[in-house]
């Protein structure tokens, strides 16, 4: 049986036991707090790690784009949320799959409504609306979400599941607003706006939230149905950043080695680079400027304190501290849902081992 020595770098590591822990947790939580989990899988894009998701009691699953959910179909699972606004040029992908399973699709606009009609396709459909992170989705205060909502509603074709948010700006805390009262505000949205349809003989069947951070610390889900985070199986250091967890939680690492270190330049090179880690910086300013952390003592959870990525090119990364040619590092991502789709699979390893291969389904 090989061990992490073994492996050529750069590799992408996945702690088994970190992320069996990770998932059992947020399971917890969710049944603690009273709402079905309907996890994420984008982060992970792993059919291995979306059947540990459903043993441990997830109903269904959220997907980004319809490759995923094409390929999780195939492989058994039989309610899916394509969490994403519908691309009007490939309902009749999202339809294929919908005869064979529960595919859920999301509107936000009057154009998609009309489309999904046209097809007199009974498609199961949710509301996005915007809690306020102010990407996408309806205003909650706005007429067109009652117009929408009554549409779908009324629709003699559609079935409307309800409403569904994403609280992205729980990733990006103002200094006067933290991540607790953002889940707050996530929550109370919601179910303020359900309210308002129900007063108008709208009836709204379920209301879906979710993100990690606001999972994290978010203290009441009431009027709440669903929720579906997704980074929280692997966690990264934005996490950490944002209080959500410790690197010691952290399940994911790129297995990385030093190629090149000139005493004269007060760095060194690693094999591991943008197309390896992606060039997301984070979203919280604190501590020093990084495009990735190094383990001191992964079992611990201990960082270096001086050494991390301050670059980043397509195939090479900067460290902050000149070391050895061959020095193998243990990178800790900034953002591993990005991280995970520049991989084709994981090592899946205990301790030191490598106990299997998982595939990453990155297609589009």
């Amino acid at each position: 049986m090989s061990t992490l020595n073994d492996l050529p770098t750069p590799a992408l590591v996945l702690d088994l036991q970190r992320l069996e822990a990770n998932v059992t947790q947020m399971a917890a939580k969710t049944t603690r707090l009273g709402v079905s989990l309907r996890p994420h899988i984008k982060t992970h894009k792993c059919v291995e790690i979306g059947r540990l998701q459903l043993e441990q009691g997830a109903q269904g699953i959220t997907v980004s784009t319809l490759e995923e959910a094409q390929v999780f179909a195939d492989q058994g699972f039989a309610d899916i949320t394509w969490a994403f606004p519908v691309i009007l040029n490939r309902m009749e992908e999202a339809r294929e799959i919908a005869e064979r399973v529960t595919l859920r699709l999301v509107v936000d606009s009057v154009e998609a409504v009309v489309a999904l009609e046209e097809t007199a396709y009974p498609f199961h459909v949710w509301l996005k609306v915007d809690c306020g992170y102010h990407r996408a989705g309806v205003d909650p205060a706005g007429e067109p979400a009652i117009e929408l909502a009554r549409w779908l509603h009324e629709s003699p074709s559609l079935r409307f599941d309800g409403l569904l948010t994403h609280s992205g700006h729980a990733y990006h805390p103002a200094p006067s607003k933290g991540i607790r009262e953002i889940a707050e505000q996530e929550r109370k949205v919601m179910v303020l706006l359900a309210q308002r349809l129900r007063l108008q003989e709208i009836e709204v069947p379920r209301l879906s939230v979710g993100s990690t951070p606001a999972m994290s610390q978010v203290e009441s889900l009431d009027g709440i149905d669903e929720a579906r985070p997704g980074n929280y199986v692997f966690y990264d250091y934005m996490q950490c950043r944002l209080d959500s967890c410790t690197p010691a939680d952290c399940a994911l690492t790129v297995l990385s080695s030093v190629v090149s270190s000139q005493p004269e330049a007060g760095h060194s090179v690693v094999d591991a680079g943008a197309l390896t880690l992606s060039k997301d910086t984070g979203a919280n300013g604190a501590g020093a400027p990084t495009m990735g952390e190094v383990f001191r003592d992964y079992t611990t959870g201990r960082l270096e304190p001086d050494t991390r990525l301050r670059s980043l090119s397509q195939e090479h990364g900067i460290l902050t501290m000149p070391l050895p040619v061959g020095t193998r590092l243990r990178i800790l991502p900034i953002h591993s849902c990005l991280a995970v789709a520049c991989f084709d699979e994981y090592a899946v390893v205990r301790g030191d081992r490598v106990i299997d291969r998982w595939k990453i389904w990155r297609g589009r």
